[in-house]
């Protein structure tokens, strides 16, 4: 069975499109998927792109677009949810905690949920301890280890790696040494894995 490694960072608005469906996309396609959590915003800032701040055209454009495509989807968000996120970073680890410990997809799509569709943002309280509750752990327990120095070795050391793979950015999937970029190129990433490189 072919396989992808989803990588992404919370704080990445396109994300919210993909979370909802990709499981059940991949096994539609056969493909099996890695949760892979990464810190966007330091590899955003060794390439000096940042793509939205002080661009009041391109934000309005990203919030509608986001809005249009969710609407297909079937979401229902509260556009534009608070952004960017000053708990990026320890959003961040905590999800490298939770891929560690196998409950990052119910903690991601968790304080996604909150941050889009109820307006807290993700990394601060309340959807921290709120999301990390709902997946049955103790909130106190993960945000301590979280916060801790090994912890943020981690969350350095995978973004490293998505950086030696060529992902520069949040959602992007690598299949087979390829990297698609975006939400809507998880299909093609997809049938990339599925037929062996042949699309």
């Amino acid at each position: 069975m072919g396989h992808i490694d989803f990588w992404y960072s919370i704080g990445s608005t396109y994300t919210y499109l993909t979370l909802p469906r990709i499981e059940a996309a991949a096994q539609q396609a056969g493909v099996g998927v890695r949760w892979r959590p990464f810190n966007v915003r330091t590899v955003m800032v060794e390439q000096n792109n940042i793509p939205f701040m002080n661009k009041p055209v391109k934000s309005a454009y990203m919030w509608r677009d986001i809005g249009r495509r969710a609407a297909r989807y079937g979401l229902t968000p509260r556009l534009p949810a608070p952004y960017p996120l000053a708990g990026l970073e320890l959003a961040n680890r905590v999800a490298v905690l939770a891929e560690e410990e196998g409950w990052v997809a119910e903690y991601t799509r968790a304080t996604y949920r909150r941050w889009f569709e109820e307006g807290l943002p993700a990394g601060e309280e309340p959807n921290l301890s709120a999301s990390i509750a709902e997946t049955g752990l103790d909130p106190a327990r993960v945000i301590a280890q979280a916060q801790g120095e090994a912890t943020g070795t981690v969350l350095e050391a995978v973004t490293e790696e998505a950086v030696a793979l060529g992902v520069f950015g949040s959602p992007s999937f690598v299949t087979g040494g390829e990297v698609f970029w975006g939400d809507d190129r998880l299909e093609d990433a997809l049938g990339w894995a599925r037929d062996g490189g042949a699309g």
